[in-house]
């Protein structure tokens, strides 16, 4: 940015793009009322536009103040990067929003590698940026005529998705965001240097055990090869990454998949979501613990009834009743069409698959009460406190052996890039 400010044509375009980039709102008015010329001038080197250099420095007054004297939300620079992607790259989420809101092109490319805001946003983890991006495109025409599915896995000119850059570059909340979006986990590269690799690659090869935790948990595949013939768990072994290798270790226990193919995850209430996905977390954790200490033979692995696991049981139980099926957590989660209740963890063992794969069917079977053997549509926090529901007397009649269908708890086991762009490894 710099650079493009020292070849200003002349002083008078200098004190201008230097005050730009202050966001000195009465100066660069006080320009523009002398020479109103200024607003079509560009830097010598990169090509900025007055637009470009407020996006990038996150001067939301100065770039308000353009945007209302009709200058183009989508000037282009020397390398065709639009103000939005400086914005996206820099973190300017004020002037992302600002941007949006005039209508500025989502579905630009740039000629250094053909990516979009989306790669800028989620390469530099900026995840505010990348969900405001995402939000505006499900209103915007090119999302109609594209489809939104298409524009979150939208290709660089590597082949690289924006999934692919966040997991590379060690992004766990933008990962998270655009998993959620409906990014592809199973996506390849195309022919780069790391051709026909998945995010899950670009995570081992970053190192980040959040990414690779958070790809896993929905659903991407440990066994799938780069077109080198190379396993996630070979990449992060390469890279020295210890942890990351030994939770991609194709011979541990594969990890719970989040259930997005099942239509009651998709309508569940923002409380019981939160509720199992952390529950989700926690019993991959449990399970990662295990394998690591494996790994490094530091500690025999922990009975299925750990200490750990009590404890934190016994901490958070808050005088709630026990579920009926681990006997070891309190129900958290209350099945909408009996009023059974049971624990987050149990509720995942009932609705969650562990053997991910692109084979996989595209739509999963309703799960089913283990008590009444009835159909889960609806799924519900349960009231705090405990209070019995429908069944709950048949429930507390259960054996502590259990003759429900799950036999014990939920194994944990089992279950600054620069303007210019550079080849990042």
């Amino acid at each position: 940015m710099g650079q493009g400010l020292s070849y200003a044509r002349t002083s008078q375009e200098l004190e201008f793009f230097t005050d730009l980039a202050a966001g000195d709102l009465p100066a660069v008015a006080a320009h523009l009322e002398i020479e109103p010329a200024l607003l079509r001038r560009t830097t010598v080197y990169d090509g900025f536009s007055a637009l470009h250099i407020a996006a990038a420095h996150g001067r939301m007054e100065v770039l308000r103040m353009l945007l209302d004297r009709s200058v183009h939300p989508d000037s282009l620079n020397r390398h065709r990067q639009t103000p939005l992607m400086l914005a996206a790259m820099n973190g300017k989420i004020c002037c992302v929003e600002e941007l949006l809101q005039a209508g500025a092109n989502i579905l630009t490319f740039d000629s250094l590698k053909g990516r979009t805001c989306l790669h800028y946003a989620a390469y530099h983890g900026h995840a505010d940026c990348l969900e405001a991006i995402l939000s505006a495109a499900k209103s915007t025409p090119i999302s109609v005529s594209w489809g939104f599915a298409r524009l979150v896995n939208v290709r660089d000119g590597d082949g690289a998705t924006p999934l692919h850059l966040a997991a590379r570059r060690r992004r766990p909340e933008c990962v998270h965001l655009l998993l959620e979006s409906g990014a592809l986990v199973c996506a390849t590269t195309g022919d780069s240097c790391f051709a026909g690799s998945t995010p899950l690659h670009a995570a081992a090869r970053g190192g980040s055990l959040d990414c690779v935790r958070e790809l896993l948990s929905w659903g991407a595949d440990r066994l799938q090869r780069d077109a080198s013939g190379r396993m996630p768990y070979l990449v992060a072994l390469k890279r020295h990454h210890r942890a990351c290798a030994a939770v991609l270790n194709p011979s541990t226990a594969e990890p719970l998949v989040w259930p997005s193919p099942l239509k009651l995850v998709s309508e569940l209430p923002p409380d019981a979501k939160a509720l199992l996905e952390r529950a989700l977390v926690e019993a991959n954790m449990e399970r990662e613990k295990t394998i690591l200490r494996l790994s490094v033979r530091s500690s025999p692995p922990p009975p299925a009834h750990s200490g750990d696991w009590v404890e934190e049981d016994e901490s958070e139980e808050g005088g709630s009743e026990l579920c009926s099926i681990c006997f070891s957590q309190p129900c958290t989660i209350t099945i909408g069409d009996c009023g059974h209740q049971m624990c987050a963890r149990c509720t995942l063992a009932l609705c969650c698959h562990s053997k991910p794969g692109p084979a996989a069917a595209p739509s999963s079977p309703v799960p089913v009460c283990p008590f009444c053997r009835g159909g889960i549509n609806q799924l519900a926090v349960a009231a705090p406190g405990g209070s019995a529901t429908a069944g709950d007397g048949d429930r507390r009649k259960l054996p502590r052996g259990g003759s429900s269908s799950l036999e014990g708890p939920p194994s944990a086991v089992g279950s600054g890039e620069k303007v210019a762009g550079g080849r990042e490894r």
